[in-house]
């Protein structure tokens, strides 16, 4: 027997599992990590992939908005932003010509002291910075059509500026394949309606067949919300893009930068190389932790957990998660749809009201559907834990886990398998840190 360790709230749970049944020790790749984020945004604003550098593409007398991510996704923007700024400075544009759009999608808008935090209290003091409201549609100026039949309309702090900067972070999306890149426009500064047709396309189109199989972490060929994506900021035609790129244990690793797409593309392969791992076998039993606090403060964060794991469970076979959850029941418009039991009628629901919350609930009810889930958390989350589906577990004694391995044995399965997603700050890390 050998000892190992998943992270559950601000400590580590300890397990003991047969060594040799054990099929899959994973864990993230070496990534090196940005020592100095200024010096490298400046090399990448300089020396571009696909476009021409900054300093030639802006011109004095422009205006120039500069697309934000919001709190919600913090990817280093109060250290690459004075960098663009003071780029766009050196060539004549003026702070009162520059305008900072925080790209909400459909979240709220920022507080002022959100925004010191996430744009650092120097730009905030400099420049103009604007909340996106998805459902102001006043403030929207409709660009066209995608092929997917979804009326684009964005900020028009967006579109009617001489040029547009984006930035963000790549990160692996549980339903967009990746975020960043042209997430920075659909659905940050998007209207309320464009947003809930693209993001629709996450249900299978064919009625009563759930989730859109398309749509899912790491794919983008044939995912038509990564494609009606693209194509919704293909009709804007960014000027530029600067993103970060995070190591597995949630530090940055690299700034790319220049062309819209082809920048985005080269931050999607750095991402998979740092924290993608191949699994060439399915597990029957997978034992996943989130990576403890704050990623299992509740249990809509924790999902993400799910997500990842689905990938190297066999159909019908164990899940174990570890997650502490001492909010379990926040937000309550997550966790009122994700104790729902009538899935037909839930799925209709949702076509008929789409929200994000909603979704994430109906497809981690999905996935525990399709196995059997255990939910190692605190006793007091026991009750309302039945209701979503999984099996509640006290995290003490360790013969508990002992009896779910006894009982795969007698099932006849054939291996063990865990994952462990680390600190990485993207909320899909792709088996990033996997580790026992």
């Amino acid at each position: 027997m050998k000892k190992y360790f998943l992270p559950i709230g601000k400590r580590q749970e300890e397990v003991l599992l047969p060594e040799e049944r054990v099929i899959y020790d994973i864990h993230g790749n070496e990534s090196s990590v940005c020592e100095d984020v200024v010096a490298a945004t400046t090399e990448a604003i300089r020396n571009p992939i696909g476009t021409k550098p900054l300093r030639e593409i802006v011109h004095a007398g422009e205006t120039v908005t500069i697309v934000i991510s919001d709190i919600t996704r913090l990817c280093g923007t109060s250290e690459f932003l004075p960098v663009i700024v003071a780029e766009l400075n050196s060539v004549g544009v003026k702070d009162e010509d520059i305008t900072v759009i925080v790209a909400t999608g459909t979240h709220r808008g920022h507080t002022h002291e959100e925004d010191i935090t996430v744009c650092g209290e120097e730009m905030v003091r400099r420049l103009k910075i604007v909340q996106h409201d998805s459902r102001k549609s006043e403030d929207m100026v409709l660009l066209g059509q995608t092929s997917f039949g979804n009326d684009v309309a964005i900020s028009k702090y967006v579109a009617n500026a001489d040029r547009v900067i984006l930035t963000g972070a790549v990160t692996l999306h549980p339903f967009a394949g990746f975020g960043g890149g042209r997430k920075a426009v659909m659905p940050g500064v998007a209207a309320y309606d464009s947003i809930m047709k693209n993001h629709c396309m996450t249900m299978s189109p064919v009625e009563g067949a759930g989730c859109n199989k398309a749509c899912d972490a790491s794919l983008l060929e044939g995912n038509p919300i990564h494609q009606d994506m693209y194509e919704s900021c293909k009709l804007l035609n960014p000027d530029f893009l600067v993103n970060t790129v995070f190591t597995p244990d949630g530090e940055i690793s690299e700034v790319v930068a220049g062309h819209w797409y082809e920048a985005w593309q080269k931050g999607c392969k750095d991402l998979l190389a740092k924290a993608g791992v191949h699994i060439k076998q399915l597990a029957d039993v997978v034992i996943a932790s989130a990576g403890g606090y704050p990623k299992d403060l509740n249990l809509y964060q924790a999902t993400k957990c799910h997500m990842n794991a689905q990938f190297a469970v066999k159909h019908g076979g164990i899940m174990i998660f570890t997650l502490d959850c001492p909010d379990i029941k926040e937000p309550a418009i997550f966790t009122d749809c994700f104790s729902r039991n009538d899935m037909e009628q839930f799925e209709k629901d949702i076509r008929a009201n789409f929200t994000i919350p909603a979704f994430v609930a109906f497809k981690a009810r999905c996935i525990v559907n399709d196995v059997t889930a255990y939910l190692v958390t605190r006793p007091e989350n026991f009750d309302f834990v039945r209701k979503t589906g999984h099996i509640p577990c006290a995290s003490r004694p360790p013969a508990r886990m002992h009896r779910e391995y006894d009982l795969s044995c007698r099932a006849g399965q054939k291996g063990l398998q865990y994952y462990h997603y680390g600190s990485c700050v993207s909320y899909a890390a792709y088996f990033g840190q996997i580790k026992y």
